[in-house]
């Protein structure tokens, strides 16, 4: 009776954090997961800064959607940025995050210019 050997290969398929660290540069699968948690953070927080901020301000459901959305692209938008950075500063990812703030105002800078 002949034992059967399993053969394993090391080239096995990445994972989804895998290819987020190399899409990245990020060094570690940690880093990779800091940085989600201060994504998932960031949008947690915006959401309720938005629920507050337009509930300050008067908006409701006959608010038009128009203004709702430039209100929120002149206000929320930032705060977005900001806490981005924040959160990345209080998580140790705070280059990562700024690195990403710079190349964003370059890409805006460029549409802005042509």
């Amino acid at each position: 009776m002949k034992k059967e050997i399993a053969v394993t290969t090391t080239l096995s398929k990445p994972t989804f954090l895998q290819k987020l660290q190399h899409k990245w540069n990020l060094d570690s699968i940690g880093q990779v997961i800091l940085v989600l948690i201060v994504f998932s953070l960031t949008g947690s927080t915006v959401v309720m800064l938005r629920k507050f901020f337009f509930g300050l301000i008067g908006f409701d459901e006959f608010t038009p959607f128009w203004i709702k959305t430039i209100t929120y692209l002149l206000f929320v938008m930032p705060a977005y940025q900001l806490l981005l950075l924040a959160y990345g500063f209080l998580l140790g990812q705070f280059s990562f995050f700024w690195e990403k703030e710079k190349k964003m105002a370059r890409a805006i800078k460029r549409l802005f210019s042509r």
